[in-house]
């Protein structure tokens, strides 16, 4: 981290391959900047066909030059940008900024030359950023390699804000949008088409300046999720938050950012499950990242999600507990003690209870603010605050409003956010720097958001001490039969029904005496993994014979097939109060991940399911399962007794452990359904299917 830091961050020293005289045009821009914004290095424009530009001499190449830049920013296109890129490594400069476009994004021919350019430059040991990149600007330094317009637009200003991005136009916006609303910035960062250095990385590098307090994203793909996850793990040591937009959500989005950016699109909802695990908190665009932000920078981080509304209109108290319950913060339950002490600062009339309705008397009584918060603030059930005021101007006090509410924040710390639509009444609060929006929803979505995000970052990592050794079947490949993935996982301590394979009549006769009656008769072929499609499963099975017969219906079946005949299962007939699945996979980008969700036939067609990353714990699973639209059924309904949610996650959590344990010879595991009791009752799979992940080229596991 430190040479990104030191050689692109704060280089000594910058070239200008293409450098032009005109401040408008790519090659004039960074020269213009630098000087504007206070960079102390050497600044060398090369241009062959100019002696000056901008005040500086001018070189007709990189050889010339007295000494080697620590950073290059390569502004020539075509050819030359390839060839520019081998003179910076021939000559050993430390990083390269390439702005050109007509590369991986464009197709195979482009992204060829994309690697020969990666290629050159590692063997030099030279860092490439890019290429089709706006490039990189740190106005602590004053190090700007790059054109964008924004700058010019919106004057910089120095922050505690870094913005990390793939796409050059939403760091632009992200920086717009804050300077905006007159927050300070120090890193505006575009890794185009990430041929070497990625977002995750970059990210690492602005989360070890100390003068950062807030980090923004903007991904389309995640190619190098150990380096994003090593900077989320350095961002929560030093309590620095990250918000995220991972564009492509959509299978339209997804196909838009792979024509884009020339990288793959990543699944959506493992994409969640990283961020989720990592303590990084996503949004949709760049409006919600600036929305949020100054709440960041206050240094908030509430114990909980209980709120308090005030306002000074009945309507407003109604809709300001609706805007809180459609973002997940519970009304606080204040004490009778609060409650009368609210109650003696306010007229008969007024309610005391939450939410506080201070009524019109505040157009009397300019105080009644000033009054009402500190008489919550030590309620130990008020976690944030929320003042709605829909309507306030002549006759109203409103500069006094808004000194009581800065008061009240700064001696308690809490989360104060403030709705009020009219200008008139917004700019005080602005003024006083408390958190102003127009309306109750996105002041209670900030709330929200912020209490939401420091639960995550300090939510306890997981540990898990110890993998198991996940041994295959000698010569195992494509799917496992049922017997043999059911027989695997049961050595890993995943509760199973009790079954034989049988691979005769007469042994599915003797399998179904020691059953016993009503019992599940099921083929089992490694080549058919979803037995019930051809009629193959047969349920409520009730004597020997007709257990024997069944085997030999299932045999000839199979043999009709020309499929792999294993043999016949007879299983115990196991039910549950609810049918759940387990799943796990190998995914390209992230590794291992697990899916735990609504069971049975229909699982792929309703999809609710939650998505986690190894190592989680049985509280992450129980929580994960509450996000489900099933949830409500976990605490039981109409008179049923809640489920034995600890025993699914005991499930979840062990089945990560094998995926992980298996270390790549397992590419999938399906278990569907398990079935769940009561609490208390514990929870059983029927249904097993294990898929091998192909053997490594040229040899075996």
């Amino acid at each position: 981290m430190t040479d990104l830091l030191t050689s692109a961050l704060q280089p000594r020293s910058v070239a200008i391959i293409g450098a032009s005289d005109n401040i408008h045009k790519i090659g004039g821009r960074p020269i213009y900047y630098m000087q504007r914004h206070g960079y102390q290095g050497a600044v060398y424009p090369i241009n062959p066909a100019r002696e000056e530009i901008q005040g500086h001499k001018s070189y007709a190449s990189l050889a010339a030059l007295p000494e080697v830049p620590d950073l290059a920013l390569v502004v020539v296109g075509g050819d030359k940008t390839v060839a520019a890129v081998e003179e910076c490594a021939a000559r050993g400069v430390k990083s390269a900024v390439v702005i050109a476009s007509g590369f991986g994004e464009t197709g195979p021919e482009g992204l060829e030359l994309q690697r020969h350019m990666v290629a050159r430059a590692r063997a030099a040991g030279m860092r490439l950023y890019g290429p089709n990149t706006q490039g990189l600007a740190n106005f602590g330094s004053g190090a700007i390699a790059g054109f964008s317009t924004m700058f010019i637009e919106v004057p910089p200003q120095d922050g505690p804000i870094g913005i990390v991005s793939q796409s050059g136009g939403m760091s632009a916006m992200a920086y717009g949008l804050l300077r905006g609303r007159g927050l300070g910035v120090r890193h505006v960062h575009a890794t185009g088409n990430e041929a070497d250095v990625t977002v995750g990385e970059l990210a690492c590098a602005v989360a070890h300046d100390p003068e950062v307090r807030l980090l923004l994203l903007y991904l389309e793909s995640i190619a190098h999720p150990e380096m994003l996850a090593a900077a989320a793990a350095h961002a929560r040591e030093r309590d620095l938050p990250i918000i995220a937009i991972k564009a492509g959500r959509s299978a339209g989005g997804q196909k838009a950012a792979s024509s884009h950016t020339g990288s793959l699109a990543n699944e959506d909802r493992t994409v969640d499950a990283f961020f989720r695990h990592h303590g990084i908190w996503r949004v949709r665009d760049p409006h919600e990242q600036a929305r949020a932000a100054q709440a960041y920078l206050k240094g908030w981080r509430p114990e909980g999600r209980r709120i308090v509304v005030i306002s000074n209109s009945g309507a407003s108290c109604v809709m300001g507990a609706d805007a809180a319950e459609d973002n997940g913060l519970a009304l606080a339950e204040l004490s009778r003690e609060t409650q009368a002490a609210v109650a003696s600062k306010l007229p008969g009339f007024a309610t005391a209870s939450n939410p506080i309705d201070i009524t019109a008397a505040l157009l009397s009584n300019s105080g009644l603010f000033g009054d009402v918060l500190p008489a919550v603030a030590q309620d130990p059930a008020a976690d944030l605050f929320f003042i709605n005021i829909p309507v306030a101007g002549a006759g109203y006090d409103v500069q006094a409003f808004a000194r009581d509410a800065a008061a009240f924040e700064a001696a308690t710390g809490k989360p104060v956010a403030v709705a009020a639509w009219q200008e008139s009444v917004a700019g005080p609060f602005r003024d006083q720097g408390i958190a102003t929006f127009p309306n109750e929803g996105e002041a209670l979505g900030v709330l929200a958001q912020v209490a939401g995000h420091t639960a995550l970052m300090r939510r306890p990592r997981a540990a898990w001490p110890a993998l198991p050794a996940v041994r295959l079947p000698a010569g195992a490949r494509g799917f496992l039969n049922e017997a043999d993935s059911l027989a695997l996982l049961a050595r890993h301590g995943v509760p199973t029904a009790p079954m034989r394979l049988c691979r005769s009549a007469q042994e599915a006769r003797e399998a179904f005496d020691a059953i016993g009656a009503p019992a599940v008769v099921k083929a089992c072929s490694a080549e058919v993994p979803h037995k019930s499609e051809h009629g193959l499963v047969a349920l409520g099975v009730q004597t020997r014979e007709q257990a024997g017969e069944l085997f030999e219906r299932f045999d000839a079946r199979m043999a009709a097939m020309g499929v792999a005949r294993d043999g016949v299962i007879v299983a115990a007939t196991r039910k549950g109060r609810h049918e759940f699945m387990v799943g796990a996979r190998i995914d390209p980008v992230f590794g291992p991940v697990v899916v735990v969700g609504d069971g049975g036939k229909n699982v792929e067609a309703l999809k609710d399911c939650a998505v986690l990353l190894p190592p989680f714990s049985q509280d992450e699973v129980a929580q994960a399962l509450r996000t489900l639209r099933i949830a409500p059924l976990l605490d039981g309904v109409r008179g049923d007794p809640p489920l034995d949610v600890q025993a699914l996650a005991d499930i979840a959590v062990t089945v990560g452990t094998v995926i992980a344990g298996a270390r790549g010879t397992i590419a999938s595991v399906d278990l569907n359904p398990v079935m769940v009791g009561a609490a208390g009752d514990g929870a059983v799979v029927v249904d097993a299917l294990v898929e091998c992940a192909p053997a490594p080229a040229g040899g075996s596991y």
